[in-house]
């Protein structure tokens, strides 16, 4: 009986206390390092990452973050099923593999969860999505995702791929500078903000235009 008890009190801790006292802490607290982080040095690429306030990064890469990665963050609670569903729809004819994966889950799995595509990952990353929108809202989901963001070899967050790739920091970013750096995030280590091939600069294009149309129709007033 005492075994079964402190196998149930080893998954209540591991379960639910810690993910909540953890999501807590972040609250005001900036995570100081990532699962993905930690992989990539292992890796031997470095680590590049200055935390930088929301208040402190140009609102233009907000805008464009959300105008490339979803359009519907302020208004959903985590997630997207319209998206999901059109995604899956998209897979199912065999086109190119799209993912419905919104800002909220993409921060969940950022800063807590490992690189994969398993189904127990991806139910933890349901868990701690649905724990971060109820514990600290979009204003500080996207304050920790501009600062958790890979955005190449080594280059983690706002600040670090500003200087990396403009030699600016976060608050001075132009609209096309942030649409470059949304441009690369499908596959950060291999494209690039600077030099980048005729995909990445068509892709930037759209996600500058798309950008107005965010600003224009206040789609990022929750983090403004």
């Amino acid at each position: 009986m005492r075994l079964l008890r402190n196998i149930f009190l080893a998954l209540f801790i591991l379960l639910v206390a810690g993910p909540v006292l953890t999501v807590a802490i972040y609250r005001f607290v900036p995570p100081p390092v990532t699962p993905l982080m930690i992989i990539r040095i292992v890796e031997g690429r470095g680590l590049d990452h200055r935390w930088r306030s929301i208040d402190s990064v140009s609102p233009a890469l907000p805008r464009a973050l959300i105008a490339a990665e979803d359009a519907r963050f302020c208004d959903h609670h985590g997630f997207d099923f319209d998206a999901l569903q059109k995604a899956y729809a998209n897979n199912e004819k065999g086109k190119k593999i799209r993912g419905g994966s919104t800002i909220s889950q993409q921060t969940a799995k950022n800063i807590f969860l490992w690189p994969g595509r398993s189904y127990v990952r991806k139910g933890l990353e349901a868990y701690f999505t649905v724990l971060i929108e109820l514990g600290w809202g979009k204003r500080r989901i996207m304050e920790i995702y501009l600062n958790s963001i890979e955005f190449g070899p080594g280059i983690y967050g706002a600040e670090a791929a500003a200087h990396r790739y403009f030699g600016v920091g976060a608050d001075r970013l132009t609209p096309a500078q942030s649409a470059r750096l949304a441009a690369i995030l499908p596959s950060p280590l291999k494209w690039k903000a600077v030099g980048s091939g005729p995909y990445v600069k068509k892709r930037s294009r759209r996600i500058g235009a798309a950008s107005g149309t965010v600003r224009r129709d206040g789609l990022a007033a929750c983090v403004a």
